[in-house]
């Protein structure tokens, strides 16, 4: 006889299958279905002191205080070179001296007619002198007689013709020492002094060479640069947005690429009075800034790149927060470790910049602020736990 499942049986069967396969779904759906908590930083908000500040839009350079592009004003040859790249001269020594052996004889020459001129003058003086004491005794002799009228107007007539020749010799004089200054001045465009003390930064000649100047509308290279290495600002272009809240004697701090995050002291001396309008950029204004303590800098050049940041005002004691944590200007993300859920929060903000914004309503000290807010998963609501370390 065979023993075959009854009707009842197979159903069971069946039941039992399908009920297994509704548990191994939900066991499925319950364990891989389910998302993992989002891992999100986070800082706790505090007190401290919150900056508003305006920075460079482009890197702004080092500038010496005091830097000269020195050239002849006259072109010839290099007669004098006493300088080198990299020496340091006094005010007002000689850099270079053009040929100019014509000039200094017409010095000379010059010189020589202001001698004769002045002898000639003086022998004028004198027949101007004696002129005057023959009128002078004819005058007497004429009162007794001895004289007749003829001879005494010849004679004052001569006095007075020497008289206007003396006075013109003393003009001559005057011309003669103007003739000087005037060879003196034609001799000095060809030599170049110091203007202050400095370093030769760039010489573009050499000994025997010639140089010109520049023709109108063409610039050329300069012989000497000369650079005053004691002294430095910064000129850095700030946004006409935000110029017109800057103004000379605000503090400012300056970091140098050359020295790293280091930060140094600064405040600014002066404000551009002009926008800089300059093609497929935006329109800035060159501010000046100087160094509190120059001395503090061992090694400054010339030309080092410079980022500077401007304090316009400071808030001191008051309840900030990462600025990156600040949604829209308006709302945080704050984590709830009680529940591990995600929270979001209105605030009211006060001053802020790059690295803080000012709280003033919504938050409390030591609250959770999440600061990842631009992370895949991060909302209100959703699981989430602090990331390890933070």
């Amino acid at each position: 006889m065979s023993i075959e499942p009854t009707w009842r049986e197979s159903m069971r069967f069946r039941y039992q299958v399908i009920a297994a396969a509704v548990v191994l779904a939900v066991l499925l759906f319950f364990f891989l279905g389910k998302s993992e908590p989002v891992v999100v930083t986070v800082v706790q908000t505090e007190t401290g002191m919150v900056e508003s500040t305006v920075a460079n839009t482009r890197a702004g350079t080092v500038k010496a205080c005091l830097r000269a592009h020195l050239s002849p004003s006259i072109g010839g040859q290099i007669a004098v070179l006493n300088v080198r790249e990299g020496d340091e001269v006094e005010k007002g020594a000689l850099l270079l001296e053009l040929w100019n052996r014509d000039l200094v004889a017409q010095v000379d020459f010059s010189k020589r007619e202001l001698q004769a001129a002045k002898a000639r003058a003086e022998a004028s003086c004198l027949n101007a002198d004696v002129a005057q004491r023959e009128s002078d005794r004819l005058h007497r002799l004429k009162d007794s007689g001895a004289a007749s009228d003829e001879q005494l107007d010849k004679v004052r007539t001569q006095a007075s013709a020497m008289a206007a020749e003396c006075s013109a010799s003393q003009l001559q004089l005057d011309v003669s020492e103007t003739s000087i200054e005037l060879a003196e001045a034609q001799l000095e465009k060809t030599r170049l002094y110091a203007p202050f003390n400095g370093t030769v930064a760039e010489l573009n000649g050499e000994l025997n060479e010639y140089v010109t100047p520049s023709p109108p509308g063409i610039a050329t290279p300069p012989v000497i640069d000369l650079v005053d290495n004691s002294c430095f600002y910064i000129s850095a272009p700030i946004d006409e947005v935000d110029v017109a809240r800057v103004r000379p004697g605000l503090p400012a701090r300056v970091m140098l690429d050359a020295y790293g995050q280091r930060e140094f002291a600064a405040k600014v001396r002066r404000v551009g009075s002009y926008v800089i309008d300059l093609e497929k950029q935006a329109r800035t204004v060159d501010v000046e800034v100087e160094f509190d303590n120059p001395k503090v800098l061992k090694c400054v050049l010339a030309g080092y790149s410079a980022d500077v940041e401007i304090i316009l005002d400071v808030h001191e004691n008051v309840l900030r927060i990462p600025t990156e944590a600040v949604i829209e200007g308006k709302r945080v993300y704050l984590l709830n470790e009680s529940s591990g859920l995600i929270e979001q929060r209105d605030i009211e903000t006060g001053m802020e910049n790059w690295d803080y914004t000012e709280v003033l309503s919504g938050l409390e000290e030591g609250d959770l602020v999440v600061t990842s807010v631009g992370k895949e998963g991060v909302e209100d609501g959703a699981e989430a736990v602090r990331e390890t370390g933070k």
